[in-house]
């Protein structure tokens, strides 16, 4: 279970009504059809690339990276941990190693791995080490999967850069880590925020996500960095 406020859930289970024809018994179908729930994925088609990162949430990681030009995809999972087909229910109990984490898929002649590095920092607190917003624990702990010694640079650079110009008031400590297995996310967890607006859109209020990464943009500002 995502580890919210209890208020949050109990908000949640009010509105559960409201949500009934958002698609559930569909996906349920799915699970049951499945068993283990997991989605299928159709590898990336030609010509476009794929970065890896760790955000809190999901949900929210994709449903920002979604927004950019040039993205084409994205696909939730679980990244950097010591066990192979590990389950939403483990990772949130913090007992695989693993964080929340997207496979972003991209076309490179349209937007740069630089950019989304930078559109990543300004999306998330990369100076929280206890988790993200209101999901504590490890599986919610920021991350940058890098693929080759050129995407190490470029997430290098970007961290120079910010710490150069004091855009955070406190030390950044998003990890920098070398690519691990990527294993997708259940199917419930898939477009979470097209298929579940409405419980998306007050998970994502309560979070205080948005508001958080306003007053960091808001400081970024002060230190004249940008925060797209």
């Amino acid at each position: 279970m995502r580890k919210m406020p209890k208020q949050i859930w109990i908000g949640i289970s009010l509105i559960a009504v409201v949500l009934a024809n958002e698609g559930y018994k569909q996906v349920d179908v799915w699970l049951q059809s499945r068993g283990d729930g997991k989605a299928i994925i159709a590898p990336a088609p030609e010509g476009i690339a794929k970065a890896y990162f760790a955000g809190g949430c999901f949900w929210c990681t994709e449903a920002d990276f979604e927004k950019m030009d040039g993205v084409t995809e994205v696909i939730s999972g679980y990244q950097g941990g010591y066990t192979k087909n590990p389950t939403y229910a483990d990772v949130t109990k913090d007992t695989t190693g693993h964080r929340e984490a997207v496979e972003v898929r991209y076309n490179p002649t349209k937007v740069t791995y630089t950019a989304l590095v930078q559109y990543f920092f300004s999306h998330i607190d990369p100076t929280d080490e206890g988790g993200s917003f209101s999901d504590r624990g490890e599986s919610y702990t920021s991350a940058v999967f890098y693929q080759s010694e050129g995407e190490r640079q470029i997430i290098d650079a970007e961290l120079a850069r910010l710490h150069e110009r004091g855009a955070y008031a406190k030390p950044i400590v998003t990890a920098i880590l070398p690519f691990a297995p990527f294993w997708v996310a259940e199917e419930s967890h898939q477009d979470y925020y097209k298929k579940n607006t409405l419980r998306y859109e007050y998970y994502r209020n309560a979070s205080g996500r948005d508001e958080r990464i306003g007053e960091l943009c808001a400081y970024r500002l002060t230190k004249s960095v940008a925060c797209d």
